[in-house]
């Protein structure tokens, strides 16, 4: 707990906290002593005017029953008058000496710390006149702002550090469980997740960011273990079979030559696998997305329709293109003719003969959309989500030409632009429709 960061952290800002309390308390007690101290000496002020103003109304008799009758008045201020050799003539301060202005005297019989600030001032005809107040009553008003801050200083430091063992406990405790689920995944237990609290702070968040990076570095995993399963399937046939071809050559030497034409075809479809897988790699890694450029789907839509069409002929489909105007994205166009190519040879090949094949390319408000559809027997819906996943065919026997890697290799080009792929229920047939985001 002591090397944790959110303990360090909590530490330095409580010692940051208490030392700004700190300067802020001497900067207030510094301020409260200079306004007690300039309230005080304002009240000794208006003291000795108002009694100054009594000796010339009513004389040196009235200001001696004045100064008398103040200075018997318990709590009040101290008072005194004297003559200017000395002589009391009134009040516990007659006979302090002071001298005139502002001084600190010891009155008789008093301990010393009760001590007076005294200000006196002439009077008249050789009179001199005396006003006090206890010296020490400011120093009880500092002893207890000093008390009040030094209690606001503990509980602060009290507070700071009971907070931030609390902090770093509490968040030792996710950290823990954060590296808790990373070694259990790190000793093979895949399926393990961070857990979440539900509380949606920092934490939380950095909790459902991991999991859902584990969940995609498990998707992932099973793809590839997918993969691996699909490619030692898949060519596991092809490579039985030129094994075969090539054995019948030795054992039968006349039939060499076609023994090796078939040899170079099934190298050739093997070959063509693996094309197609690292293609779609390539795909995936994005490198083709610095590439993009403005391009018009309806125009790559009339090329590949164009190159397509003497092949639906010879097959007895028809293959048509409806578009209206340009259909403007921004994507590779390689990519992109590609992709449509892939759609277009997939329908004539599981179409039929006599199928009607359309390709459509349109702009909308919030994009543009490229489709294929045909009238053909179409797909069952439980198949359609899982024919863009690599090696996946309907045909589960695979006699048929092809390696499932025709709409995979679409979902990837989909993908990198952007698009949403599906594959729907044309009634009858199927459409595959991509839809793209607006160029920007």
């Amino acid at each position: 707990m002591f090397r944790s960061t959110s303990l360090r952290l909590a530490a330095l800002y409580t010692t940051a906290f208490a030392l700004a309390v700190v300067v802020l308390g001497v900067i207030t007690f510094l301020s409260t002593r200079q306004a007690l101290q300039a309230q005080f000496d304002s009240r000794v002020r208006a003291e000795s005017a108002a009694l100054a103003q009594e000796y010339r109304m009513e004389g040196l008799t009235g200001v001696v029953e004045a100064v008398r009758e103040r200075d018997r008045t318990p709590g009040a201020l101290r008072y005194g008058l004297r003559r200017q050799d000395g002589a009391a003539l009134a009040g516990r301060l007659g006979a302090t000496g002071a001298p005139l202005g502002w001084s600190i005297v010891q009155p008789p019989g008093k301990p010393r710390n009760e001590a007076m600030r005294v200000l006196a001032v002439n009077l008249p005809d050789g009179y001199v006149l005396l006003v006090g107040d206890e010296a020490d009553r400011i120093e009880l008003l500092d002893g207890a702002l000093l008390r009040g801050f030094g209690w606001a200083f503990a509980g602060i430091v009290v507070l700071g550090v009971t907070g931030g063992f609390a902090l770093s406990r509490d968040v030792g405790r996710r950290l823990a469980a954060i590296s808790g689920t990373a070694e259990a995944i790190i000793d093979g237990d895949l399926a393990r997740r961070v857990p979440v609290r539900g509380s949606d702070d920092d934490l939380d968040r950095l909790a459902q960011t991991i999991n859902r990076m584990l969940d995609r570095i498990a998707a992932l995993m099973e793809s590839l273990k997918q993969v691996s399963s699909d490619v030692a399937h898949d060519l596991r046939t092809p490579l039985t079979r030129l094994r075969n071809r090539l054995e019948a050559g030795l054992a039968d030497p006349s039939g060499r030559d076609e023994a090796l034409e078939g040899a170079l075809a099934d190298l050739d479809a093997i070959l063509d696998t693996f094309a197609a897988l690292l293609r779609i790699a390539q795909i995936e890694g994005g490198a083709r997305r610095a590439g993009f450029r403005p391009c018009d789907l309806t125009e790559i839509a009339r090329t590949v329709v164009e190159a397509f069409a003497p092949s639906a002929e010879e097959m007895g489909q028809s293959l048509v293109l409806v578009a209206g105007g340009p259909a403007p994205v921004e994507g590779d166009r390689e990519l992109l003719t590609q992709m449509l190519a892939n759609l277009v040879e997939n329908a004539l090949r599981h179409a039929g003969a006599g199928a009607r094949i359309e390709v459509r390319a349109q702009a909308l408000e919030a994009g543009a959309v490229l489709a294929v559809r045909d009238d053909g027997p179409g797909a069952p819906a439980a198949d359609r989500p899982r024919l863009f996943d690599r090696f996946y065919r309907l045909e589960r026997s695979r006699s048929t030409p092809g390696s499932g890697l025709g709409l995979a290799l679409v979902a990837a080009v989909a993908k990198l632009h952007g698009a949403e792929v599906e594959l729907l229920d044309a009634a009858p047939g199927l459409e595959a429709r991509a839809q793209f985001p607006a160029a920007g």
